[in-house]
C-alpha cells in the first residue's frame, strides 16, 4: 500500500426532497448571483428545474442561465458559460444534471478565474489558483463528478478528449436525490452502473501490491453494483436499489476507493479517444473497452484477475488462469445481460477507424500503469474489442 493523505471537502446531500433546499446553501455562501447550467431540458420534466430555481428566487438568488451541454461535453459551451460568468459578474455556478454538465461546471469555474484560454489548464498542466464555487445537484449517477475535483472535456476543433483536476474544484454541496433518477430512460441507468464498475476498476487494476482494505471496498461496491443494476432493469422505481446506485457510484471516484494504490486509467483514455470519433456514451464504450483491455493485460497479474472471479463473480473451480479468464468472461456478460453492446462491430465503429482512435489515444501514451501502453498495444486492444 502507498502512503497517502485524504480529504474530501464537498458536503454531499442525500435523500428525498432535498434538491429544494439548493438555495438555503448558496446563500450560506453569502452568493448573490449565479450561472445556473443544465443540458438539454430533462430537468423540465422531471420537476427538477422548478425546485432549483424557486429555492433559488426564495433565497433572494439571481441566476442566469446555460443550457445545452452534451453528454459528451465540449469546450466551445465551456466557453460560453464562462463568458456569461464574466459579462454578468457571476460568483457561482450551479451544475444540474449528469457529470457531463457537472464537469462543464468545473471547466466554467476554472475557466472564469483564469486570464488564458480555458484549455491551457488541460494542454499545459497549469496549476489553479482560484475558481468560482460550485454547487451541483445531480440528476444521473454515473462518473461520481458530483463528490470529486476533476473532470473531462472534448475539445471538438482539435479531436481531444482529455481530463482536468484540482483541488479547487470539489463541489461545495451536492445534492443528490435517488428519487428523480426513476424516469430516467434504461439506457442512461445502464451505462451508469457500467462507469461506476468501471471507475473501481481502474482503481482495482492499477498496479499497487498489498491492498487488501481498498480492494474488499471496490468488490463491495461492484457486487452491490451488479445486484441492483438487475433489480432496476425490472423495477426501475425500486427506491432502495436506486439509493444503492446512486451511493455507489459516488464511492466509486470520490478518492475513497483509490487510497493507498495507483489507478490505471487506460481503458478510460482509449474510450475517450473512441467517443471522439464515434460520440458514443462513455459507458456504452466502456462496456466495450475494459473487457477487451483485460484479455490483453491479465498475465501481467493473472492472481489478481482471479482474485476478482472468486470475490465478485463466485468463480472457484480451475486454475488460476481458467478463474481469470472466466471473471473477464462473467463481467462482458454481465453487461450483455443488462443489454449494453460489447463489440466495436456493434455500435458501427469500421475496422478501419482503429487507426484513427490508437492515433488519438497515443497523443498522451504511455497509458495505464498496471501495464504501460503505446500505440501498437492500444491498437491491439481495439482488435480484440472490435467483435
Amino acid at each position: 500500500m502507498l502512503n497517502f493523505s485524504f480529504k474530501n471537502p464537498t458536503n454531499l446531500v442525500f435523500g428525498k426532497n432535498t434538491i429544494s433546499s439548493i438555495g438555503n446553501y448558496v446563500k450560506e455562501y453569502n452568493l448573490k448571483k449565479v450561472l445556473l447550467l443544465y443540458g438539454k431540458g430533462s430537468i423540465f420534466n422531471n420537476g427538477v428545474y422548478d425546485d432549483v430555481t424557486s429555492s433559488l428566487k426564495k433565497n433572494h438568488i439571481e441566476f442566469v442561465e446555460l443550457s445545452g451541454v452534451k453528454p459528451n461535453p465540449l469546450l466551445s459551451k465551456v466557453k460560453e458559460g464562462i463568458n456569461l460568468v464574466k459579462e454578468h459578474s457571476l460568483d457561482a455556478i450551479i451544475a444540474v444534471g449528469g457529470g457531463s454538465v457537472i464537469d462543464s461546471g468545473k471547466a466554467i469555474s476554472a475557466g472564469s478565474c483564469y486570464d488564458g484560454d480555458v484549455w491551457d489548464l488541460f494542454e499545459n498542466n497549469i496549476k489553479l489558483t482560484s475558481a468560482l464555487p460550485l454547487f451541483t445537484v445531480l440528476t444521473l449517477s454515473a462518473t461520481g463528478s458530483e463528490m470529486n475535483c476533476g473532470g473531462v472535456i472534448t475539445n471538438e476543433k482539435e479531436n481531444k478528449k482529455w481530463s482536468f483536476g484540482s483541488p479547487l474544484l470539489y463541489p461545495k454541496v451536492s445534492i443528490l436525490d435517488p428519487t428523480i433518477q426513476s424516469s430516467l430512460p434504461v439506457n442512461q441507468t445502464i451505462n451508469g452502473a457500467i462507469d461506476t464498475i468501471t471507475h473501481v476498476f481502474e482503481a482495482y487494476f492499477g498496479g499497487t501490491k498489498n491492498t487488501d482494505m481498498s480492494d474488499e471496498l471496490s468488490e463491495g461496491i461492484i457486487r452491490t453494483v451488479i445486484h441492483h443494476s438487475k433489480i432496476l432493469l425490472q423495477n426501475p422505481t425500486n427506491y432502495e436499489s436506486r439509493c444503492e446506485l446512486a451511493f455507489a457510484a459516488t464511492l466509486a471516484l470520490n478518492g475513497l476507493n483509490g487510497l493507498g494504490r495507483k489507478g490505471d486509467w487506460a481503458s478510460h483514455n482509449i474510450e475517450h479517444s473512441l467517443s471522439v470519433l464515434n460520440d458514443v456514451s462513455h459507458g456504452t464504450g466502456l462496456a466495450i473497452i475494459m473487457p477487451a483491455w483485460m484479455k490483453y493485460v491479465y498475465k501481467e497479474d493473472i492472481d489478481k484477475f482471479a482474485k476478482m472471479g472468486r470475490n465478485i463473480f463466485s468463480i472457484t473451480e480451475g486454475s488460476t488462469e481458467e478463474i481469470a479468464l472466466k471473471s473477464i468472461d462473467a463481467l462482458k456478460n454481465y453487461y450483455s445481460e443488462l443489454g449494453a453492446p460489447t463489440t466495436l462491430k456493434a455500435i458501427n465503429v469500421s475496422h478501419k477507424d482503429l487507426d484513427f482512435i490508437a492515433d488519438n489515444a497515443s497523443m498522451l501514451a504511455p497509458l495505464g500503469t498496471f501495464k504501460k501502453l503505446y500505440r501498437e498495444d492500444i491498437y491491439n486492444i481495439l482488435e480484440i474489442a472490435f467483435e
